[in-house]
Protein backbone atom coordinates (compact mmCIF):
# COMPACT_ATOMS: atom_id res chain seq x y z
CA UNK A 1 0.00 0.00 0.00
CA UNK A 2 1.13 3.29 -0.81
CA UNK A 3 -0.97 5.74 1.64
CA UNK A 4 -0.26 8.86 -0.31
CA UNK A 5 -2.37 7.02 -3.15
CA UNK A 6 -6.39 7.05 -2.01
CA UNK A 7 -7.13 3.94 -4.39
CA UNK A 8 -4.81 1.85 -2.29
CA UNK A 9 -4.83 2.84 1.10
CA UNK A 10 -7.40 1.30 3.41
CA UNK A 11 -9.93 3.01 5.78
CA UNK A 12 -7.79 1.34 8.79
CA UNK A 13 -5.12 4.08 7.28
CA UNK A 14 -6.89 6.80 7.03
CA UNK A 15 -9.27 6.80 10.50
CA UNK A 16 -5.99 7.33 11.55
CA UNK A 17 -3.88 9.20 9.30
CA UNK A 18 -5.95 12.18 8.36
CA UNK A 19 -4.90 14.50 5.17
CA UNK A 20 -4.62 17.83 4.94
CA UNK A 21 -4.40 18.38 1.51
CA UNK A 22 -5.60 16.26 -1.78
CA UNK A 23 -4.47 16.33 -5.48
CA UNK A 24 -7.18 16.00 -7.57
CA UNK A 25 -5.48 15.11 -11.60
CA UNK A 26 -7.69 16.09 -14.47
CA UNK A 27 -7.49 14.03 -17.41
CA UNK A 28 -9.05 13.75 -20.91
CA UNK A 29 -9.91 10.87 -23.14
CA UNK A 30 -8.82 11.34 -26.61
CA UNK A 31 -6.80 10.99 -29.77
CA UNK A 32 -3.02 11.84 -29.41
CA UNK A 33 -1.56 11.86 -33.34
CA UNK A 34 -1.45 8.12 -34.41
CA UNK A 35 1.20 7.23 -31.66
CA UNK A 36 0.10 7.61 -28.58
CA UNK A 37 -2.92 6.22 -26.16
CA UNK A 38 -6.55 7.72 -26.10
CA UNK A 39 -5.51 7.96 -22.11
CA UNK A 40 -2.42 10.01 -22.41
CA UNK A 41 -3.94 12.75 -20.26
CA UNK A 42 -5.27 10.72 -17.45
CA UNK A 43 -1.55 8.42 -17.44
CA UNK A 44 0.38 11.53 -17.56
CA UNK A 45 -1.69 13.42 -14.61
CA UNK A 46 -1.65 9.79 -12.77
CA UNK A 47 2.10 9.46 -13.02
CA UNK A 48 3.28 12.91 -12.35
CA UNK A 49 0.95 12.94 -9.51
CA UNK A 50 2.13 9.65 -8.03
CA UNK A 51 5.77 10.85 -8.05
CA UNK A 52 5.12 14.25 -6.74
CA UNK A 53 3.37 13.42 -3.72
CA UNK A 54 5.34 10.24 -2.71
CA UNK A 55 7.98 12.88 -2.33
CA UNK A 56 5.83 15.65 -0.78
CA UNK A 57 4.48 12.28 1.65
CA UNK A 58 8.44 11.18 1.89
CA UNK A 59 8.99 15.11 3.42
CA UNK A 60 6.10 14.60 6.05
CA UNK A 61 3.29 16.46 3.60
CA UNK A 62 -0.28 14.79 4.95
CA UNK A 63 -1.64 14.25 1.36
CA UNK A 64 -3.40 11.86 -0.91
CA UNK A 65 -3.96 11.73 -4.41
CA UNK A 66 -7.38 11.06 -6.01
CA UNK A 67 -8.28 9.13 -9.21
CA UNK A 68 -7.82 10.94 -11.74
CA UNK A 69 -10.99 12.68 -13.52
CA UNK A 70 -10.67 10.81 -17.13
CA UNK A 71 -12.87 13.09 -19.28
CA UNK A 72 -12.66 16.42 -20.11
CA UNK A 73 -13.71 19.34 -22.26
CA UNK A 74 -12.99 17.75 -25.80
CA UNK A 75 -15.84 20.06 -27.75
CA UNK A 76 -13.00 21.19 -30.19
CA UNK A 77 -12.38 17.51 -31.35
CA UNK A 78 -16.22 15.96 -31.77
CA UNK A 79 -14.94 15.54 -35.57
CA UNK A 80 -12.14 12.77 -34.40
CA UNK A 81 -13.65 9.62 -33.19
CA UNK A 82 -14.75 8.69 -29.24
CA UNK A 83 -13.08 12.13 -28.67
CA UNK A 84 -15.28 11.26 -24.55
CA UNK A 85 -16.47 15.16 -23.83
CA UNK A 86 -17.82 16.86 -21.19
CA UNK A 87 -18.96 20.30 -21.55
CA UNK A 88 -17.44 22.90 -19.28
CA UNK A 89 -20.09 23.47 -17.11
CA UNK A 90 -20.68 19.60 -16.69
CA UNK A 91 -17.34 19.35 -15.79
CA UNK A 92 -17.34 22.03 -13.50
CA UNK A 93 -19.73 20.10 -11.21
CA UNK A 94 -18.33 17.21 -10.96
CA UNK A 95 -15.27 18.70 -9.60
CA UNK A 96 -17.35 20.95 -7.41
CA UNK A 97 -19.37 17.80 -6.24
CA UNK A 98 -15.73 16.29 -5.27
CA UNK A 99 -14.86 19.11 -3.71
CA UNK A 100 -17.56 19.39 -1.30
CA UNK A 101 -16.81 15.92 -0.39
CA UNK A 102 -13.66 16.29 0.37
CA UNK A 103 -14.43 20.06 2.51
CA UNK A 104 -16.91 17.02 4.62
CA UNK A 105 -14.22 15.44 5.16
CA UNK A 106 -12.23 17.56 6.71
CA UNK A 107 -9.52 18.59 3.62
CA UNK A 108 -10.14 22.29 2.32
CA UNK A 109 -6.57 22.47 0.72
CA UNK A 110 -7.02 21.21 -2.67
CA UNK A 111 -4.57 21.25 -5.78
CA UNK A 112 -6.21 20.50 -9.26
CA UNK A 113 -3.48 18.62 -11.53
CA UNK A 114 -4.44 19.37 -14.60
CA UNK A 115 -2.92 17.72 -17.76
CA UNK A 116 -5.53 18.75 -20.75
CA UNK A 117 -5.80 22.21 -22.12
CA UNK A 118 -9.18 22.16 -22.86
CA UNK A 119 -9.83 22.33 -19.58
CA UNK A 120 -10.34 25.61 -18.42
CA UNK A 121 -10.47 25.85 -14.56
CA UNK A 122 -9.32 29.10 -13.73
CA UNK A 123 -13.33 30.29 -14.15
CA UNK A 124 -14.26 27.52 -12.08
CA UNK A 125 -11.47 28.43 -9.27
CA UNK A 126 -13.58 32.31 -9.67
CA UNK A 127 -16.56 30.19 -9.53
CA UNK A 128 -15.81 28.93 -5.98
CA UNK A 129 -14.26 31.35 -4.49
CA UNK A 130 -16.67 32.26 -1.66
CA UNK A 131 -19.09 29.97 -2.37
CA UNK A 132 -17.06 27.08 -0.69
CA UNK A 133 -14.66 26.73 2.10
CA UNK A 134 -12.13 25.05 -0.13
CA UNK A 135 -8.95 26.70 -0.80
CA UNK A 136 -8.66 25.93 -4.45
CA UNK A 137 -5.05 25.44 -6.62
CA UNK A 138 -4.86 24.98 -10.02
CA UNK A 139 -1.80 23.68 -11.50
CA UNK A 140 -1.51 22.78 -15.72
CA UNK A 141 1.76 20.29 -15.05
CA UNK A 142 2.92 21.51 -19.13
CA UNK A 143 2.83 25.33 -18.15
CA UNK A 144 5.18 24.17 -14.93
CA UNK A 145 8.47 23.83 -17.07
CA UNK A 146 7.62 27.02 -19.46
CA UNK A 147 10.66 28.80 -18.18
CA UNK A 148 12.97 25.60 -18.66
CA UNK A 149 11.21 23.88 -21.90
CA UNK A 150 13.91 24.56 -24.49
CA UNK A 151 16.67 23.33 -22.04
CA UNK A 152 14.25 20.08 -22.72
CA UNK A 153 12.92 19.84 -26.23
CA UNK A 154 13.39 21.10 -29.35
CA UNK A 155 10.08 21.35 -31.06
CA UNK A 156 7.14 23.02 -29.32
CA UNK A 157 4.33 21.66 -27.15
CA UNK A 158 0.62 21.87 -28.43
CA UNK A 159 -0.72 18.12 -28.20
CA UNK A 160 1.12 14.88 -28.73
CA UNK A 161 4.61 16.58 -29.56
CA UNK A 162 7.93 16.13 -28.29
CA UNK A 163 7.21 16.46 -24.33
CA UNK A 164 4.20 14.78 -24.41
CA UNK A 165 5.85 11.99 -26.41
CA UNK A 166 8.75 11.72 -24.63
CA UNK A 167 6.98 11.41 -21.16
CA UNK A 168 4.93 7.86 -22.60
CA UNK A 169 8.51 6.84 -23.72
CA UNK A 170 9.46 7.04 -20.15
CA UNK A 171 6.40 5.71 -18.13
CA UNK A 172 4.37 3.85 -20.57
CA UNK A 173 6.68 2.80 -23.54
CA UNK A 174 4.07 -0.37 -24.39
CA UNK A 175 1.47 2.19 -25.17
CA UNK A 176 3.38 4.06 -27.15
CA UNK A 177 2.59 3.10 -31.53
CA UNK A 178 6.40 2.35 -32.54
CA UNK A 179 9.62 2.79 -30.82
CA UNK A 180 12.07 5.83 -29.92
CA UNK A 181 13.25 7.20 -32.99
CA UNK A 182 10.48 5.40 -34.79
CA UNK A 183 7.35 6.39 -34.09
CA UNK A 184 4.44 6.19 -36.47
CA UNK A 185 3.23 9.16 -36.03
CA UNK A 186 2.72 12.37 -38.64
CA UNK A 187 4.96 15.71 -37.88
CA UNK A 188 2.41 17.18 -35.79
CA UNK A 189 2.68 20.11 -38.48
CA UNK A 190 -1.07 22.08 -37.84
CA UNK A 191 -2.66 23.96 -40.46
CA UNK A 192 -1.87 28.30 -40.71
CA UNK A 193 -4.80 30.04 -39.70
CA UNK A 194 -5.76 32.37 -42.75
CA UNK A 195 -5.87 36.09 -40.43
CA UNK A 196 -2.76 37.11 -38.93
CA UNK A 197 -4.16 38.44 -35.78
CA UNK A 198 -4.75 34.83 -35.25
CA UNK A 199 -1.20 33.75 -35.74
CA UNK A 200 -0.14 35.79 -33.93
CA UNK A 201 -2.29 35.14 -30.90
CA UNK A 202 -3.90 38.54 -29.94
CA UNK A 203 -7.56 37.34 -31.34
CA UNK A 204 -8.13 33.80 -30.64
CA UNK A 205 -11.06 31.15 -31.21
CA UNK A 206 -11.90 27.25 -30.05
CA UNK A 207 -9.76 25.61 -32.70
CA UNK A 208 -11.65 22.62 -34.22
CA UNK A 209 -9.01 20.23 -34.55
CA UNK A 210 -10.37 18.24 -37.57
CA UNK A 211 -9.15 21.32 -39.12
CA UNK A 212 -6.02 22.58 -37.01
CA UNK A 213 -4.71 19.14 -37.51
CA UNK A 214 -3.87 15.52 -39.78
CA UNK A 215 -4.35 13.07 -37.30
CA UNK A 216 -5.03 15.44 -33.75
CA UNK A 217 -1.07 15.75 -33.12
CA UNK A 218 0.09 19.29 -33.22
CA UNK A 219 3.97 19.35 -32.34
CA UNK A 220 6.56 17.66 -34.38
CA UNK A 221 6.89 14.21 -31.87
CA UNK A 222 9.95 12.69 -33.61
CA UNK A 223 13.02 13.63 -31.28
CA UNK A 224 11.25 11.93 -28.42
CA UNK A 225 13.47 10.03 -26.12
CA UNK A 226 12.59 8.20 -22.98
CA UNK A 227 15.66 10.32 -21.04
CA UNK A 228 14.19 13.26 -21.68
CA UNK A 229 10.90 12.49 -20.02
CA UNK A 230 12.34 11.37 -17.09
CA UNK A 231 14.45 14.62 -16.97
CA UNK A 232 10.98 16.05 -17.08
CA UNK A 233 9.25 14.20 -14.63
CA UNK A 234 12.34 15.12 -11.51
CA UNK A 235 11.66 18.97 -12.40
CA UNK A 236 8.10 18.21 -12.11
CA UNK A 237 8.52 16.41 -8.63
CA UNK A 238 11.60 18.78 -8.04
CA UNK A 239 8.43 21.92 -8.02
CA UNK A 240 5.57 20.14 -7.07
CA UNK A 241 6.52 18.29 -3.85
CA UNK A 242 7.69 21.46 -1.64
CA UNK A 243 4.80 23.23 -3.08
CA UNK A 244 2.92 20.61 -0.96
CA UNK A 245 4.65 20.51 1.55
CA UNK A 246 4.29 23.72 2.52
CA UNK A 247 0.62 23.64 1.62
CA UNK A 248 0.26 20.84 3.82
CA UNK A 249 2.01 22.26 6.88
CA UNK A 250 0.52 25.99 6.45
CA UNK A 251 -2.37 27.03 8.85
CA UNK A 252 -5.62 28.62 7.15
CA UNK A 253 -6.23 31.88 8.79
CA UNK A 254 -7.83 34.86 7.86
CA UNK A 255 -5.04 35.90 5.05
CA UNK A 256 -4.32 32.26 4.28
CA UNK A 257 -2.40 32.01 0.94
CA UNK A 258 -1.43 35.64 1.70
CA UNK A 259 1.18 36.10 4.29
CA UNK A 260 0.25 37.72 7.54
CA UNK A 261 1.34 41.43 7.20
CA UNK A 262 3.34 40.49 10.53
CA UNK A 263 5.62 38.30 8.21
CA UNK A 264 5.96 40.34 5.83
Amino acid sequence: MRPWILTETNYAYTQDHPYDVAVLPLGATEPHNLHLPYGTDVLEATIIGEHACEEAHRQGARVVLLPAIPYGTETNLRQFPLAMNLNPSTLYRVVEDLVETLVENGIRKILLLNSHGGNEMKPFLREMYGKSSAHLFLCNWYQAVRDVYSDLFTHSEDHAGEMETSFALAYFPDLVQGTEGHLQADQGEPTPFRFKALEEGWVSITRPWHLLTTNAGSGNPHEATAEKGRRLMELLVTRLAPFLVELSRADIDETFPFDSPSNA
